[in-house]
């Protein structure tokens, strides 16, 4: 992993934590939360106060994670917004949290002045027994503190405040005064300043979490989907009225399920050919068959003439597989008919011709649950399944790894949302 993390591909493009006052700030946080206070200088968090030097020193990545329920969350600063969660159970953290840095930024930028910010993400389950459990997390509440009480400290002076202008008299009272004045130098002005946050409730839509192995819930007006392997606790077992069940390998099903509520772009030239969406995932497949075939390969010299010499050596193994044939044979429908009948696609391909259709509000979810028939593409499981890629990336040999390193670094990394928009629409 440390070639991932000398490129900025994991655990990359975080907030450096530095100054006295914010460690000092992060170190209560900690110890609201009945954790140990951390002895480094400098660290890194990421939008939630995740710091992966701070997971190493505690030996527990899931220290504001417990049981991969309640995220826990330390805001030291507005900045933390814009940048991304690196350490989560549940896919939709990172817009959750997202929700909330957005619904209450003037309260935030006016607390972390003086405090940090701390709490947890709240949907009413401590532990996830079952998939009953899952399907009971409708919304979350953010439970939100400060180390140092500013925020109680501001509804004390509003009630005080309040007191001052409705009752006649309060003004003789000098304690009353005193303890306003004290309150003051420590909330401010809280006529001009917004200390509590205004929203704190949020809808918990559609998510993948890393619960039983891995586990999709999709939710569409009369009905709940759920993807997962058969063996999760629960699986079609609860709710069967409301909620509908696939079993995560049945391709087909999960495919159908996609197309017919309307999350997959339809095959069509329109958007196939100027993305090179078809190019890319046989350039994939060819890779993969590279690295399954020759796994110690010296990669560092490969080009396009090399990469043609062994296709044309290898011609045998690529038909046997199938995956670039049949590639070749779509840009030649689609170029002829402008489309591509999915019902005349083996099923077994017919996720290589998928991608979520942009518009819709679960874009990003369905592109990571794609990802997980196509691990052949490892720069979409990088995009959209950082998770799966990881885990993907430990079964490769060293040449394929730093293969891997160089071809993010250049399709994708050199410019993000270029790459996004050109293959997904994003």
């Amino acid at each position: 992993m440390k070639r991932l993390y000398d490129n900025d591909l994991i655990y990359g493009r975080l907030l450096k934590v530095s100054q006295p006052h914010l460690i000092e700030r992060y170190n209560k946080a900690l110890k609201a939360f009945g954790l140990p206070e951390t002895k480094l200088e400098v660290f890194d968090i990421d939008k939630t106060g995740f710091s992966p030097q701070v997971a190493d020193e505690l030996g527990d990545p899931d220290y504001l994670d417990p049981n991969g329920i309640n995220r826990r969350f330390i805001i030291l600063t507005p900045s933390q917004s814009t940048f991304p969660v690196v350490h989560t159970h549940f896919s939709n953290t990172e817009a959750l949290i997202y929700e909330f840095f957005t619904a209450n930024a003037r309260a935030i930028n006016a607390l972390t002045i003086k405090d940090v910010i701390y709490g947890e993400i709240d949907d009413n389950v401590s532990r996830v027994n079952d998939i009953e459990d899952l399907l009971g997390i409708e919304q979350v509440e953010f439970n939100v503190l400060s180390a140092d009480d500013v925020l109680g400290k501001a509804a004390e002076l509003r009630t005080l405040v309040d007191r001052l202008k409705g009752e006649p008299d309060a003004w003789r009272n000098d304690a009353m005064l005193e303890r306003m004045v004290e309150l003051a130098r420590i909330a401010g002005d809280i006529r001009e300043n917004t200390l509590v946050p205004d929203q704190v409730v949020f809808r918990h839509d559609a998510f993948w979490t890393s619960h039983f192995g891995g586990c999709y819930v999709f939710v569409d007006e009369k009905m709940t989907t759920v993807i997962a392997d058969p063996s999760a606790p629960g699986f079609r077992r609860s709710r069967p009225w409301q909620v509908a069940y696939i079993p995560i390998r049945d391709m087909a099903r999960v495919h159908a399920f996609l197309a017919d509520t309307g999350r997959l772009d339809p095959p069509r030239a329109s958007w196939l050919e100027p993305s090179g969406f078809l190019e890319h995932r046989a350039e994939m497949a060819i890779r993969a068959l590279l690295r399954r075939a020759e796994p110690d390969a010296d990669l560092g010299r490969m080009d396009a003439v090399w990469l043609q010499t062994w296709m044309h050596r290898n011609a045998g193994l690529i038909n046997e597989d199938g995956v670039y044939p049949f590639l070749n044979a779509v840009k030649r429908d689609i170029a002829r008919s402008g489309h591509v009948d999915i019902r005349d696609v083996d099923n077994r391909f017919r996720f290589l011709l998928a991608r979520a259709k942009p518009d819709h509000k679960d874009a990003w979810l369905v592109n990571r649950l794609v990802t997980e028939y196509v691990p052949s593409d490892f720069v979409a499981r990088y995009v959209f399944n950082k998770q799966g890629f990881y885990k993907d990336y430990e079964s490769y040999g060293d040449a394929f790894r730093q293969h891997v390193v160089e071809m993010l670094k250049t399709t994708y990394l050199s410019d993000k949302a270029a790459f996004r928009k050109r293959l997904y629409g994003l």
